[in-house]
């Protein structure tokens, strides 16, 4: 049985007309946030859920955590209907959102994290053991002491991921857990997530604007736009569909080089800052390999499949050509 149902959820919203410029422009504007949205996720899965500003996401993750209610459609979360809002449903559930604390500002970390055990009735043993296992794998050792105030944003955020980690919560909503972090920040998060999703079989959707994000945590991605599921499967076969070709790339440090590059065989190719860029269809990669490696040096060689940045821009500038 899957731990996540939803069926045909959707989400209006209603704003007013009425502006300065024009003050008899009465009634109200209605917005589809999400539409007709359907999704099954089962128990372990790390599901990344792709899509422009505005698509539906954060809205949906909202819904599914029970901030808000759908206006049409349901949903199951571990068996209870999230808006409901029962304290079993809570007290099995996290929520982390980039832009927003739920932690006190002028609290030391250490006393937040003290008043959710009380919140959670967390026992001592196991808040212990949590904490512990938290503070060392995000080491965060030296800022447990520190007010949110007084720290920087990654701090911030490994502070905001540990408190929602402490009750050992079965499913977790991440909406953007790494904006504006810096790259050290990010990966110990991102090691962090794959380590609790491993060792605990917690369930996770997560959003993102950096594909790093999902490439490295998510087998599977659920694409929105316009509020609307345009895909759902494995990444692996996202990237077949939209990128049938390779990305060759070879060092040209000297002159001779360029010449040898200019010389091969393969049709689409061009030099940016020395060095050699081939996209090639996958079923010509091994032709081509067998011709470069026989006249450039394995170490100056990287083949790579294109950026999933690349494949999702693919994706929306077809569905923005098919609307037109």
């Amino acid at each position: 049985m899957s731990i996540i149902t939803a069926s045909n959820i959707g989400k209006k919203f209603y704003k007013s007309k009425y502006s300065i410029l024009k003050p008899l422009n009465f009634g109200k504007e209605e917005i589809v946030a999400v539409k007709d949205l359907s999704i099954k996720i089962e128990e372990g899965e790390f599901v990344g859920f792709l899509g422009p500003n505005g698509a539906g996401k954060t809205t949906f993750l909202k819904i599914l955590a029970g901030i808000i209610h759908p206006t049409s459609g349901s949903a199951k979360v571990m068996g209870q209907v999230p808006w409901e809002r029962e304290y079993e449903y809570l007290s099995k559930m996290a929520i982390v959102m980039g832009q927003k604390n739920q932690l006190w500002w002028d609290l030391p970390a250490i006393d937040s994290f003290l008043m959710l055990k009380e919140i959670y009735s967390i026992p001592e043993k196991r808040y212990k053991e949590n904490l512990d296992q938290i503070v060392e794998v995000l080491s965060m050792q030296k800022i447990l002491t520190k007010r949110l105030r007084n720290m920087s944003l990654g701090e911030r955020m490994k502070c905001e991921l540990a408190a929602s980690f402490l009750h050992d919560p079965k499913v977790i909503f991440l909406d953007e857990p790494t904006i504006g972090l810096d790259v050290v920040s990010s990966q110990a998060i991102r090691a962090f997530l794959k380590k609790i999703n491993r060792d605990k079989k917690c369930t996770f959707i997560l959003t993102s604007h950096y594909l790093g994000d999902i490439e490295e945590l998510c087998e599977r991605v659920v694409i929105i736009n316009f509020g609307e599921k345009i895909y759902d499967g494995p990444l692996s076969k996202l990237k077949g569909k939209y990128a049938p070709e390779k990305i060759v790339k070879i060092r040209l440090d000297e002159l001779e080089q360029r010449k040898k590059f200019a010389a091969l065989s393969v049709v689409n190719k061009r030099i940016q800052e020395k060095r050699g860029i081939i996209r090639v269809d996958k079923g010509q990669i091994g032709k081509l390999a067998r011709e470069i490696f026989d006249t450039f040096l394995p170490e100056d060689i990287t083949i790579t499949d294109p950026d999933t940045e690349e494949i999702i821009s693919k994706i929306f500038n077809e569905q923005k050509n098919d609307l037109r």
